[in-house]
């Protein structure tokens, strides 16, 4: 497996680059529906849903490649870096 500049496999950084813009480019899609409904477009406001929409499914399908490469489900609260195990000092 070839290693990237950043130390992750190019495979690994390249679905997180995807996953991120994905999820991003749905975040910024919430104004431009809001945008489009402000000036009753409603049809151009129903394309950037669709949009939104694709954005949503893809980030999760990189997510599942993600797992099957062996991340993490990432379920944990946020800052929480032993998987949620509340001591990471145990075995099971």
């Amino acid at each position: 497996m070839a290693t990237g500049e950043t130390g992750f496999d190019d495979v690994t950084y390249d679905l997180i680059s995807v996953q991120y813009h994905a999820l991003k480019g749905g975040h910024d899609y919430g104004q431009y529906v809001r945008d489009a409904e402000n000036a009753g477009r409603d049809e151009i406001a129903a394309f950037f849903r669709e949009v939104m929409e694709q954005d949503s499914q893809r980030a999760h399908r990189c997510h599942e490649f993600l797992r099957e490469l062996g991340g993490t489900d990432n379920t944990s609260p946020q800052g929480d870096m032993t998987g949620g195990d509340p001591d990471p000092n145990t075995t099971r």
